[in-house]
């Protein structure tokens, strides 16, 4: 095919292309692509009832033309046939009545029997007149109860001659009936069978054949003549059934157009979204996945803008597991500083506070001295003299010019000073330039933008850092355990508050797992306190491998352990307990004489989720952990408020 168009001469070319974009602009024009939503449903449905209108139109032109031409047989025959059979009905019932009289024994029941019969004669009378004279049908049943009514047309030709010759045999009927009736009463008095009443049940018998005979006679007449209706009508239903097939096939075709269309227009894309909100939720984040628009109404709009949100949570899920890995604060600032570059700012400095001295300083980029800093060098020996870091809020001299007096080049730069809320106060500051010159609108919109992206990194920032700087100040207060290099109780005391304070600032959960070896004072006495001890080890290294590095893993005494998850969704924490305890049970510890298999017991609760206090949520761990010992060992166990017996902490 494409060698065959390569060989078309240059004007057989041009009009192919242009052929081809006619028919893809029609296509697109009739399919509603380019429309708004609004626009494009408002003219799908004025289709749609263009095409029911088009439809009805052509069925009703089609019933009145089959009425005109059918309206005698519909008016004349079928009623006819309807009494006729209602008739037929009757006579059977006659005769049953007759069958049900010779076989009584029972005078009451005779006379009962009897009185249904002339019931059943006068109703046959009733449609006889009816048919002869036109009018309403009463339809009951053997109760007497109304179930139907219908007009019917005086009777014509040979439905005049039925109607004389069924009542002529009508009076025969009820003549041999009370005879009937008569003989049988005289043979229940005498207590004779026999005889008188053979021979009047026959008679009877035979008036009521020949009436069912007449009447299926007639019967047979009336569907002949019904069957044999003019061709007229039959062309009528033709010709109305073919036009209603092909309207109704270019309908159906036309709808599967617009519906394929509309669905990859629509309904494609909000599917797409709906699944990647749905991966998102159990915190997946797959930016590759990028939703396809073929459409540029308000839903091919939503696509790309939620592509490119995907993108930007992408970058930060991956910003933050990257950070999480670095070794020390310094990869992190680094990191955070690669991504203020790519948002276009003319300059930048991450300062670090440290609190306890009331100092702080530039981390990243890393300056030789003071003087290259764009502020007083005086802020840096008395931290609360920075604005930013002194009202934990973002400090603008774009938004109020020379609102800072230790800013240094007022003159040529435009700052943003924005803090690092660390544990409720400011950890750090980070201080974004822009040059004034051709500072404009446009320019403090899109600067407002990178500034509200820079800040999502920050935010992503602040636990790792949060951590990190923690982990710093624990190995210079050497809070650890000697043996496994854990973090001890001591350091948990002292960085609980900064702990709390954090999660519940960003509103996040900590995750609280306390862990106990099951069963570790026999290796003890078994084995001996070394090998103990480096089971102990062993162990804290298991659960250190099992967290991210911005959790905290604390040794709390003895074989019990304390694992604190920062960050955590509602029940994470619980999986990580059961990777942790299956990690425990397949693993094989080198004793002196083989190998030693343990297996721990853990519980597990969550701050602020399960109570307001941070420690007592400890407790809460350690009560579950309590549970799991004696509930058999070897297993999690969420705290429950079931399982808190004492209420004072």
């Amino acid at each position: 095919m494409g060698n065959k168009f390569f060989n078309f001469r240059p004007s057989q070319r041009k009009l192919y292309v242009l052929i081809a974009s006619l028919f893809s602009s029609l296509t697109e024009y009739i399919t509603f692509v380019r429309q708004p939503l609004r626009k494009k449903f408002t003219l799908f449905s004025i289709g749609v009832l263009f095409w029911i209108l088009v439809i009805s139109s052509i069925s009703i032109s089609a019933l009145i033309c089959l009425g005109r031409e059918s309206n005698r047989t519909f008016q004349y025959f079928i009623p006819q046939g309807r009494a006729t059979q209602q008739i037929i009905r009757d006579v059977q019932n006659l005769r049953v009545d007759a069958y049900r009289l010779e076989g009584t024994h029972d005078m009451d029941a005779v006379m009962r029997i009897r009185g249904d019969s002339n019931d059943g004669i006068k109703e046959i009378r009733q449609l006889l007149y009816a048919m002869g004279q036109g009018g309403t049908v009463n339809e009951f049943d053997r109760e007497d109860k109304l179930v139907g009514r219908f007009s019917i047309d005086p009777a014509r030709g040979s439905g005049r001659t039925f109607v004389k010759g069924m009542s002529g045999l009508m009076y025969g009927i009820k003549a041999g009936l009370d005879k009937l009736s008569v003989i049988k009463l005289e043979t229940l008095n005498s207590k004779t069978e026999g005889g008188p009443l053979e021979n009047a049940m026959a008679e009877y018998d035979t008036s009521i054949s020949k009436a069912i005979a007449l009447s299926n006679k007639y019967s047979y007449g009336i569907a002949a003549a019904y069957s044999s209706d003019p061709q007229k009508v039959r062309e009528y239903i033709s010709i109305a059934l073919l036009v209603l097939f092909v309207a109704i096939l270019m309908a159906i075709l036309l709808l599967i157009v617009f519906t394929a269309t509309i669905s990859n227009s629509v309904i494609k894309p909000v599917k797409a979204v709906t699944v990647q909100i749905q991966s998102l939720s159990k915190g997946y984040i797959d930016s590759s996945k990028r939703i396809k628009t073929t459409s540029g109404d308000e839903i091919g709009r939503l696509a790309i803008d939620f592509n490119a949100l995907m993108e930007t949570m992408d970058s930060l899920t991956k910003f933050k597991k990257a950070i999480e890995e670095d070794e020390d604060l310094a990869d992190v600032y680094t990191r955070l500083a690669g991504e203020f570059k790519y948002y276009g700012f003319d300059g930048f400095t991450i300062y670090e506070v440290a609190n306890s001295q009331n100092k702080m300083k530039p981390v990243c980029p890393v300056v030789l001295s003071g003087a290259e800093l764009p502020c007083n060098q005086e802020i840096l020996e008395n931290c609360q003299l920075c604005r930013a870091k002194k009202t934990g809020h973002s400090v603008s001299s774009i938004e109020f010019p020379g609102i800072c007096k230790y800013f240094l080049q007022g003159d040529e730069m435009e700052h943003i000073c924005v803090p690092l809320m660390l544990g409720g106060t400011a950890g750090g500051v980070v201080q974004f330039l822009a040059e004034k010159s051709g500072m404009n609108s446009l320019h403090k919109e899109a600067i407002e933008g990178w500034l509200n992206a820079a800040r999502r990194y920050m935010e992503e920032s602040v636990p790792v850092i949060e951590t990190k700087r923690l982990m710093a100040t624990l190995k210079e207060s050497a809070l650890k355990d000697a043996l496994t290099g854990l973090h001890n109780r001591r350091f948990l005391q002292e960085c609980a508050e900064s702990l709390v304070a954090g999660t519940i600032r960003r509103g996040k959960n900590i995750g609280l797992i306390m862990g106990d070896l099951d069963f570790f004072k026999q290796v003890n006495d078994i084995y001996g306190h070394n090998t103990g001890d480096t089971l102990l080890k062993e162990t804290s290294e298991i659960f250190k491998k099992s967290v991210r590095a911005s959790d905290l893993v604390i040794r709390f005494g003895g074989e019990e352990f304390l694992l604190v998850l920062m960050d955590v969704a509602q029940g994470e924490s619980m999986a990580i307990a059961e990777k942790i305890r299956e990690k425990m049970e397949s693993t094989k510890f080198k004793v002196t004489d083989g190998v030693l298999k343990k297996t721990i017991s853990l519980g597990i609760s969550e701050f602020p989720l399960d109570t307001e206090s941070f420690w007592q949520c400890i407790k809460f761990a350690d009560v579950a952990l309590y549970e799991a010992k004696n509930s058999g060992r070897n297993k999690c166990v969420r705290f429950t408020r079931e399982m808190w017996k004492d209420e004072q902490f």
